[in-house]
């Protein structure tokens, strides 16, 4: 995998195209690398991750698996790396071509935004190896209800790009010859937005399940007095000004 930098945009290219960019135990640590130096960059605002070839990725490398490779220090150092990703504070979107499975869609779970091709295959098959898929079984309910994520978990059944963006599991779906130009429009529009507000709101949506509603608010309630003594804050108040001077005239 390499990393490849246009500015504040950050671009994370899983690159192990002959194993369908799945992922064994160097590549664990090699993501977890490339999570803490995207996070520690104060250049990067938004980090796309994508795979080349035919494939987001396929998850866990069954090769290794099945060599009996593997062990659970791979499931510490893979969750450790996908949290990193879930709480930096930049604005993760998972470009989703091709396959994207088990690891893969955990992976992607644990980015903010979603955008897949309509070629796309997504789902969890761990439990047709004997296996839990991940965190996958914590995230996949957040994001798309419980009964829903039940009926993918476990039977391991895939789903099509058009079918994870009807039932809310990829944010966009577009035609595969528009895909990258659409990864391009949703990255660019996070950069322009305030980023004190968009890093404030995306650290208080990471815990909206954890706390209880009387919590939240006294979290919340410290966050906004954040944001209004934000710089970003002033900066679209004395914009909103000048427009509304404007169209005075």
């Amino acid at each position: 995998m390499f990393v490849a930098c246009d500015g504040a945009l950050a671009t994370l290219h899983l690159y192990r195209t002959e194993r369908l960019n799945a992922f064994g135990n160097q590549g664990t640590l090699d993501l977890n690398t490339a999570a803490d130096a995207l996070a520690a960059d104060e250049r990067v605002r938004v980090v796309v991750i994508t795979g080349e070839g035919r494939a987001f990725s396929t998850g866990i490398d069954l090769k290794e698996l099945a060599a009996g490779e593997i062990d659970m220090t791979y499931h510490h150092r893979w969750e450790a790396a996908l949290r990193k990703f879930e709480l930096m504070n930049k604005v993760v979107i998972a470009a989703i071509n091709g396959y994207c499975l088990g690891g893969g869609l955990q992976l992607a779970l644990a980015c903010d935004i979603r955008v897949a091709a309509e070629s796309a295959l997504l789902g969890l098959p761990a439990v047709k190896e004997g296996l839990i898929p991940g965190m996958g079984v914590y995230r996949l309910p957040r994001t798309i209800g419980i009964g829903r994520a039940k009926r993918l978990i476990l039977s391991g059944e895939l789903v099509t790009g058009p079918e994870a963006h009807a039932m809310g599991m990829v944010d966009y779906c577009v035609s595969d010859l528009y895909f990258s130009h659409k990864v391009r429009e949703v990255a660019s529009a996070f950069i322009n937005i305030p980023w004190a507000s968009v890093l404030l709101s995306k650290q208080m949506t990471n815990r909206t399940f954890d706390l209880s509603y009387d919590d939240f608010l006294q979290e919340y309630f410290g966050a906004q007095a954040q944001a209004m003594q934000s710089d970003d804050h002033r900066t679209a108040m004395q914009a909103y000004r000048e427009e509304q001077a404007g169209r005075k005239k």
